[in-house]
């Protein structure tokens, strides 16, 4: 029996790459569509060596997207982490980087029409139910995607995706300091606990005697650090209103240290058991905002210079991230974030017709 063919466009935005599907093209029963998404990655493998996943979790991602049927929105974007060696699709977090696929996509998929040399997709995130704008480049009716902007941690250039949001904070946990405080202890260890678009726990890497300087592959082979991190994670995560975060990509634990390359801070992020080798979008943007929050364990070593509209450079193992934020007497109003896309492939993942037969 022939194999299932499911339309699919394989798509890199920012630092990761995602299977982006219609909404119409996937099955409408989540359990089903979790299996179909499994078997499309080649999950649960450390390979993914049946599937098209790349046996990292930066790879292992889903864009769900269809037309909206909100008036603020153009298009509604459901984001799926595929776990790489779990039978198991999360949907409890947004993904920024791949979020700067999704307006491309939607152009590429005949959802929102080009208009002229940049077009507006206005995005409905389901995950956290907030509104973006991606600012796409298009010309002669198409996404242009060459362009002279270069990002940490992809080779070579590519044309400028500005993303704009208004209202992120407290996207998962309710509020932006999700326990009411700047500052928490957890086993002895001050932390920030904030969510300005993604639940980041702050804290500074000298309180588990590390210089905040190591390397990813460093970090990942200390074992005694990381169970100390998931016993902070686990009491952030139900103080965060969270609930049991065990089996949850978050709270994303954040090492902070002072920057060293001119940026704001210098960060290394666990996502959640591994150390990444840069920082996801909207981690860069919670960190940014801890930043220029006093009280938080950020604001103690971070190098700002006031001024209404800031770009605050987060450093991380693999180069920085650029936040662009905008204040008000003092309040964060609106953040930005510079992206870069790029269709990969067009065509179809094919899964075993025993398991959906369409």
């Amino acid at each position: 029996m022939a194999q299932t063919r499911i339309p699919c466009l394989l798509m890199r935005g920012g630092t990761s790459k995602a299977a982006c599907f219609l909404s119409s093209d996937l099955p409408e029963q989540p359990e089903l569509r979790d299996q179909v998404l499994l078997a499309a990655m080649g999950s649960p493998d450390s390979r993914q060596i049946d599937g098209i996943g790349g046996a990292d979790s930066l790879t292992s991602k889903v864009a769900i997207v269809g037309l909206s049927r909100r008036p603020d929105a153009d298009v509604d974007y459901l984001f799926a982490q595929v776990m790489v060696d779990e039978s198991r699709v999360d949907y409890g977090q947004n993904c920024g980087n791949i979020l700067s696929a999704v307006g491309p996509f939607a152009i590429e998929r005949g959802l929102v029409a080009p208009t002229g040399e940049l077009t507006q997709v206005r995005i409905y995130m389901e995950n956290t139910g907030q509104v973006a704008i991606a600012n796409v480049r298009t010309h002669d009716g198409s996404v242009e995607y060459a362009g002279d902007v270069s990002i940490d941690g992809v080779p070579g250039t590519g044309a400028p995706l500005v993303i704009e949001f208004k209202d992120i904070a407290g996207s998962s946990c309710g509020s932006l300091l999700p326990t009411s405080r700047a500052r928490d202890e957890f086993d002895g260890v001050e932390v920030t606990c904030i969510d300005n678009g993604m639940p980041v726990v702050l804290v500074r890497a000298e309180a588990f005697g590390c210089s905040g300087y190591e390397s990813p592959q460093q970090l990942d082979a200390d074992n005694a650090l990381k169970g100390r991190l998931e016993n902070i994670r686990l009491q952030a995560g139900q103080a965060m209103n969270l609930g049991n975060v065990k089996h949850r990509n978050v709270p994303k634990m954040c090492l902070i240290s002072p920057a060293v390359s001119g940026g704001v801070l210098n960060t290394r992020t666990f996502i959640p058991h591994r150390c990444h080798t840069s920082v996801g979008v909207f981690g860069a943007v919670s960190v940014a905002t801890a930043c220029t929050l006093e009280g938080t364990v950020a604001a103690d070593i971070a190098d700002l210079h006031w001024q209404d509209r800031m770009r605050l450079s987060v450093e991380h193992p693999t180069g920085e991230f650029t936040v662009e934020a905008s204040f008000q007497q003092g309040q964060l109003i609106s953040c930005g974030l510079v992206r870069t896309a790029r269709l990969l492939f067009d065509g179809f993942v094919c899964i075993p017709p025993k398991l959906w037969s369409r």
